[in-house]
């Protein structure tokens, strides 16, 4: 089946949408930095994206990015800091939305970047939270980006590295946590959101030219489905413009998941 875009543009797309127009951004790498330019570019004007190497800014970066420390994310920012001053403004409460990923992620969108196999049988060392914990623990929500394969969906993973909905229900609350937990879980074959009192993840939409058996097959429990599923919205052709301009040479978009 040809779509016309990879999946990764469509991915993109499901991310900014996710941004509204009065969020405080923690872009994040990889995918969320082109989701933030097209949402900036489109619905989302008055947001503000924030940097954890040190940049805020109100307008997208002028050229294609590879890095948040790339010269065109530097040029035009409102404010160019520290690590400290970004991490400070997450604390305070203040960013309403966060983008992460993860090696692992469980059914209560716990995510897991420190440990494959736990900590006490440890198979590979993963390079560990860096900011992803801080983004899961204070925003007010964050979507989760990653590659949907059964190794990766996991009942519970294998070690705890960025909390989610922890062990489902008010969990949060009662460990204290200020940020509201993931909202949706954007991945290669659907998105999943999270139901309101369980804080189980569930179906919420499939890809076009997935199908729901795909799904069940990469996906390491029992997935519980929303009342009506339907298939993503796909992009539209000024979508696709736009995503292509801040990524020419498709480094992000079209040679494979990064």
């Amino acid at each position: 089946m040809t779509l016309g875009y990879s999946m990764q543009e469509l991915m993109v797309v499901a991310g900014a949408r996710e941004i509204r127009d009065d969020d405080v951004v923690f872009v994040g790498m990889r995918l969320p930095l082109l989701a933030f330019q097209l949402a900036k570019d489109t619905h989302a004007r008055h947001a503000i994206g924030i940097f954890e190497n040190g940049i805020l800014r109100d307008k997208p970066a002028g050229d294609a990015l590879y890095t948040m420390g790339d010269t065109p994310n530097i040029e035009g920012a409102i404010w160019t800091t520290s690590m400290m001053d970004i991490m400070a403004i997450l604390q305070s409460g203040r960013v309403s939305l966060g983008f992460i990923g993860g090696a692992e992620v469980d059914r209560f969108g716990n995510l897991n970047t420190t440990y494959i196999g736990g900590r006490e049988q440890v198979q590979i060392r993963l390079p560990g939270s860096g900011g992803g914990s801080d983004i899961a623990s204070l925003s007010k929500r964050f979507v989760i980006i990653m590659k949907h394969e059964k190794r990766r969906f996991l009942e519970k993973v294998s070690y705890r590295t960025s909390p989610g909905f922890g062990d489902g229900g008010d969990w949060r609350e009662k460990n204290g946590l200020k940020g509201g937990g993931p909202s949706a879980v954007i991945t290669t074959k659907g998105i999943l959101r999270f139901d309101s009192e369980t804080r189980e993840m569930t179906l919420n939409l499939i890809h076009p030219g997935v199908t729901i058996e795909e799904i069940i097959d990469n996906t390491g429990w029992d997935l519980r489905y929303a009342p009506k599923i339907e298939n993503t919205k796909p992009p539209t052709k000024a979508e696709l413009r736009m995503i292509r301009k801040y990524d020419p040479n498709g480094f992000w978009t079209r040679n494979g998941m990064r």
